[in-house]
């Protein structure tokens, strides 16, 4: 398995440019979306300036991505004093198979502050949390992260439960963390809705959307971080959550939307 960082490292600040992704990061027949959406975050960051922090992030995965060969494009659609519009695609075999949009911006003063967030469950710590299983039937790309589920169960165990999560980290990986890492620990998680089925059955995310409201902490990629997610709507075989993220300290540092689709 390549290492992550190494993986990120091919981008450089060129719009236009080619790069070989990974074998052993498999999710299904597909790429982790975890990784292909952090190679988005890196080849956007050289499009905004170096004051402008990531506000928003949201990703369509068009179609499966897969290792070997991937062209990058990365178009500036506005930049102004303030924010930076910024949109990148990833092509395959001359066709677009993710496509994401992310907004910079500047801190600002304001007369608006609310800054009371979530708290996280204090319940259990990560130590008390269940490990995740491995063995064939796990996608291959878990094998760099390390789990402990505390609420909900683990996937196909047929829960009643909204809410689902734990602790995540990477397994070996010992960085500052930064918007790639935690893209990766957060997409990490499986779906909340499979810990509703009995049975192994396919999922995919259809979009995703992830706001960071600060500065990421300087802390490890190898440091636990809390991760708890809610199914807001499930039917049809669709289903919608938001999930909250913090640090080792209580400090909330993202907060993630996705619709999932289900086939089961």
């Amino acid at each position: 398995m390549q290492n992550f960082d190494a993986i990120l490292a091919q981008i450089t600040e060129a719009a236009e440019q080619e790069i070989q992704l990974p074998e052993g990061w498999g999710q299904g027949r597909a790429l982790f979306g975890g990784l292909t959406a952090a190679i988005a975050w890196r080849h956007a960051a050289a499009g905004a300036a170096a004051d402008q922090q990531l506000r928003a992030m949201t990703v369509s995965f068009v179609a499966p991505v897969l290792d070997g060969a991937a062209q990058l494009q990365r178009r500036v659609l506005r930049q102004g004093k303030n924010v930076t519009q910024i949109a990148v695609e990833i092509i395959q075999q001359n066709e677009v198979v993710l496509a994401a949009f992310l907004s910079y911006g500047r801190a600002r003063s304001s007369v608006v502050q609310m800054t009371d967030t979530p708290d996280p469950d204090e319940g259990q710590r990560a130590e008390e949390g269940q490990s995740f299983p491995e063995g064939a039937a796990v996608p291959e790309f878990t094998r760099a992260f390390d789990y402990r589920v505390t609420l909900g169960g683990l996937p196909f165990c047929g829960s009643k439960s909204r809410q689902f999560g734990g602790y995540m980290r990477f397994r070996e990986l010992d960085s500052v963390v930064s918007i790639g890492h935690l893209l990766a620990l957060v997409d990490a998680w499986p779906p909340a809705l499979l810990t509703h089925l009995t049975k192994p059955t396919p999922a995919s995310s259809l979009t995703w959307t992830i706001e960071f409201p600060s500065e990421l902490p300087a802390k490890s990629s190898h440091a636990w971080w809390h991760y708890v997610a809610t199914i807001d709507y499930a039917a049809d075989g669709y289903g919608h959550t938001h999930a909250h993220i913090w640090d080792d300290d209580g400090q909330l540092v993202a907060i993630s939307r996705q619709t999932v689709t289900v086939f089961g």
